[in-house]
């Protein structure tokens, strides 16, 4: 099935974080278009600002300028109980570290339906539980707890918590981090189950540009932008990379292209009116 309708939108988005007297500047225009239904990831280097674009996709955190959209909710200034209802009923949220993920006093089957006795929903618990099971294999585990889990477990029950209020939008960050491959493959799996079975869209944050195999697509970022952009054909087995020129006319080179050219420092494309001008410091 094409995906059409846009569901995600950043334009423009900068996070800026005072640390003393400095200003650290952790996204620099981030520019974002996801659609509904998809399963993509994010691809960075550690401090390339995406983490920082989950966690503001998420709700935990807000941008110092620029736009940002997730369905019919508008990011930016958002009120008090916006954001509670937002974070209850639009979005699922997976950390890396598995102990911020479930309760160790809870066994699989409450720690799934905790959030929705938390929001007070009026759906049937039960049926939604054991629907989330099923989708991710967990049933013969039901009753154990956390201690007695293996770390691929304690993520899919993670993802299983992630999914108790029925979300529109499924954040993971760093999903695998923890795990050994085969483990982590396992956990990726269960994702893209999830996008099939549930059509929840699926946006993964990630160092591992390896990932590309297991998503329909896969933006870059560095230095807080994003930079290009993969969509793997995974049924023909290719695929293609595009540079990404944002909202303001501008875009990131990736590093082979530079170092094919033999520019060392950062190059820069501006486009106005259909007229793209390359800009370049010395080569000295």
């Amino acid at each position: 099935m094409v995906k059409e309708e846009k569901y995600i939108t950043c334009k423009g988005l900068y996070k800026i974080f005072k640390v003393s007297d400095l200003e650290v500047v952790a996204l620099r225009g981030v520019e974002l278009e996801v659609k509904r239904g998809e399963i993509s990831a994010i691809v960075g280097a550690s401090g390339s600002g995406k983490s920082t674009l989950l966690n503001i996709l998420a709700g935990y955190d807000f941008p110092s300028a620029g736009t940002v959209e997730v369905g019919e909710y508008n990011l930016i200034g958002m009120k008090k109980k916006e954001i509670i209802k937002y974070r209850r009923n639009e979005v699922g949220f997976i950390w890396q570290q598995t102990s911020k993920n479930l309760l160790p006093y809870l066994n699989v089957r409450e720690n799934i339906e905790l959030p929705m006795l938390i929001s007070g929903t009026d759906k049937d618990k039960s049926k939604r539980v054991d629907e989330i099971l099923v989708a991710l294999d967990l049933n013969e585990i039901s009753k154990r707890y956390p201690k007695d889990l293996s770390g691929g477990e304690q993520q899919k029950v993670a993802i299983g918590v992630a999914l108790s209020n029925s979300p529109s939008l499924l954040l993971a960050d760093e999903p695998t981090g923890e795990l050994d491959d085969s483990t982590g493959k396992i956990v990726l799996e269960s994702l893209k189950k999830v996008n099939q079975t549930f059509g929840t869209t699926v946006l993964i944050v990630t160092h591992d540009p390896g990932i590309k195999t297991d998503v329909e697509r896969v933006v870059s970022m560095r230095d807080g932008r994003t930079a290009t952009e993969v969509i793997y054909e995974d049924l023909e087995g290719k695929e293609d990379e595009y540079s990404i020129i944002d909202s303001f006319g501008e875009i990131q080179l990736p590093q082979e292209a530079l170092e094919k050219s033999k520019i060392k420092n950062r190059v820069q494309l501006k486009v106005s009116k259909g007229i793209i001008n390359l800009e370049k410091g010395s080569d000295e």
